[in-house]
């Protein structure tokens, strides 16, 4: 097998441009549409406001009747006024997109049918699609606008941090649904809150299994030779110093797939069976060398 250096090719999508804008968008627009089926069809029927200005308008259409779509365009345009003034023009532009078609797509699929009337899954459920169309939008570098312009204004006054800002906006909104739909439905949206906050994270660092492993031994040198020889990984010599002898020594570290740690530690265990040996998850791992893209025979 042959492998394919593609070290010197251009990245597929480059960071500026207009295929990278072009993409931008789409994502925005997929995330929210996403994000708009998510909170029709498990979090608006079951009443279940998990912060932010979707939750504000699950309040209103509980309290009020209001319409939940006209409350988060009426409550999204003095945020992204809000938000230019505050926070600067080109983060208003990447927040006009995704605060004005969400609310769109909201009104656009209000009628689809309710999958579940369990609160408990709609909010595991809801927190997974509302989760995965978040995450959507902001790998296309957008906002869906709402507390979240709130917040970064708040840490940016006050100096608090922004997931502090978020946390205290969220908690509020739950406190208020506290009071106007009960506390079970509070509870139910904290689950909710919770689940998206993870989709989110794993979107942005990624579902990778790839591990990182730090092995320390007195036989560096035969045991990165058996990684290249016997594993065709690369490796990398850190240069370390030991915290009770001061006696310098070198650390490899290396990153593996998930099938491959057996076969890394019995290498490791051949050579020196009294090696230390830490591995670590690496959710993401981005550069040259770690994935063989191309081969052919």
């Amino acid at each position: 097998m042959q492998k394919i250096n593609s070290r010197n090719k251009p990245p597929l999508i480059p960071l500026n441009g207009p295929l990278r804008h072009t993409v931008d968008i789409l994502l925005i627009l997929l995330g929210s549409l996403i994000t708009g089926l998510a909170f029709n069809l498990f979090f608006l029927p079951n009443r279940i406001a998990s912060g932010g200005v979707s939750g504000l308008s699950v309040l209103a259409e509980a309290w009020l009747g209001a319409e939940p779509a006209f409350t988060q365009w009426a409550l999204n345009i003095p945020l992204f006024i809000l938000g230019v003034v505050f926070l600067g023009k080109q983060y208003g532009l990447r927040s006009l997109l995704g605060s004005f078609v969400l609310p769109l797509f909201i009104f656009l699929t209000k009628d689809g049918p309710v999958p579940t009337t369990n609160p408990l899954l709609a909010s595991i459920y809801g927190g997974i699609g509302v989760g995965l169309g978040l995450g959507l939008v902001f790998r296309g570098r957008g906002s869906t606008g709402g507390l979240t312009i709130l917040a970064q204004i708040i840490q940016k006054i006050t100096g608090f941090s922004f997931s502090l800002s978020v946390v205290l906006l969220d908690g509020t909104v739950i406190t208020l649904a506290a009071f106007v739909l009960g506390m079970e439905q509070a509870m139910y949206a904290l689950i909710g809150l919770f689940v998206t906050g993870k989709v989110i994270n794993a979107l942005e660092v990624g579902f990778s299994t790839t591990k990182v492993a730090y092995i320390i031994s007195d036989q560096t040198e035969e045991i990165s030779q058996a990684i290249l020889n016997d594993l065709d990984r690369g490796l990398t010599k850190l240069n370390a110093q030991g915290g009770y002898t001061g006696d310098s020594r070198t650390v490899l570290m290396v990153v593996v797939g998930q099938n491959e740690i057996t076969r890394l530690k019995a290498i490791v265990r051949s050579v020196d069976p009294g090696a230390f040996v830490i591995i670590t998850e690496a959710h993401e791992v981005l550069g040259e060398g770690f994935k063989r893209e191309v081969q052919s025979p």
